[in-house]
């Protein structure tokens, strides 16, 4: 066994390897970890240390070379970058830096939003949501920016999730949870094709495009501020429309 050294000033520590693994292979994907870590910045706070993103997608990288499998057909660069992406998602999501009183109020957002549109058949207006949280115009519109701002996560967060390393790395999901999944996934799809325009528009460029905040305003013609605002409604939307999937 080994210990993992510094490539490229990207300084792990404490990490063994296995002799067999690749060190070539670890040097010449480290700008990989970088590049990634810097695309996810762009979507993050000001306060997420660049340092801490890399030093996890380093470790991320260190397990893709350890576990990968070529017989399974996903290239070498495809298998690492999940690895290092979810490997930095993991530790953003471990050193949650937004207070509790931040989660509690983005579900009292889900809720007043579930509430409303269950009273009225149809897609809940700020004005109304504001009325049945009993809340300021302020207070409401920055539960929506610092709802924005903790978030971390894939739409499949909203509920079941299946790892894609699994079916790379060859570890099927339980049949039963396949069907879950499945059924979750149709219910996500429908929630999301219900949204208003504006909103689903926002989400495309936010998860499929991975467009951050400033460019997504740039798109659009608003301020970042706002598509914070437009992206935290379309998730309490969503939260509120599959509390029951």
């Amino acid at each position: 066994m080994g210990t993992a050294v510094a490539y490229d000033n990207t300084r792990v520590t404490d990490v063994s390897v296995d002799i067999g693994v690749s060190e070539e292979l670890v040097k010449l994907h480290t700008p990989l970890v970088k590049r990634i870590a810097h695309h996810l910045l762009g979507r993050l706070p000001g306060n997420v240390s660049a340092d801490d993103m890399i030093q996890a997608g380093m470790l991320g990288l260190l397990d893709a070379a350890r576990r990968y499998d070529a017989s399974q057909g996903a290239s070498f660069e495809t298998y690492a970058t999940l690895r290092i992406r979810g490997a930095m998602i993991d530790e953003l999501r471990r050193n949650d830096w937004a207070p509790k009183s931040v989660h509690r109020k983005a579900r009292s957002l889900s809720a007043a939003v579930q509430a409303v549109e269950n009273r009225t058949g149809r897609d809940a207006r700020d004005e109304e949501v504001i009325a049945e949280m009993g809340v300021s115009p302020s207070e409401y519109y920055k539960i929506l920016r610092d709802s924005c701002n903790s978030r971390i996560f894939n739409l499949d967060d909203l509920g079941n999730e299946q790892d894609p390393l699994n079916t790379i790395a060859g570890n099927g999901a339980n049949p039963l949870d396949e069907v879950e999944n499945d059924r979750f996934r149709h219910r996500l799809a429908e929630a999301i094709a219900s949204l208003p325009e504006r909103e689903r528009m926002v989400l495309s460029m936010y998860y499929d495009k991975e467009l951050n905040l400033r460019e997504i305003g740039g798109v659009l013609g608003v301020s970042e501020s706002r598509i914070s605002q437009i992206l935290s409604r379309s998730y309490a939307r969503l939260r509120a429309r599959l509390s029951d999937a």
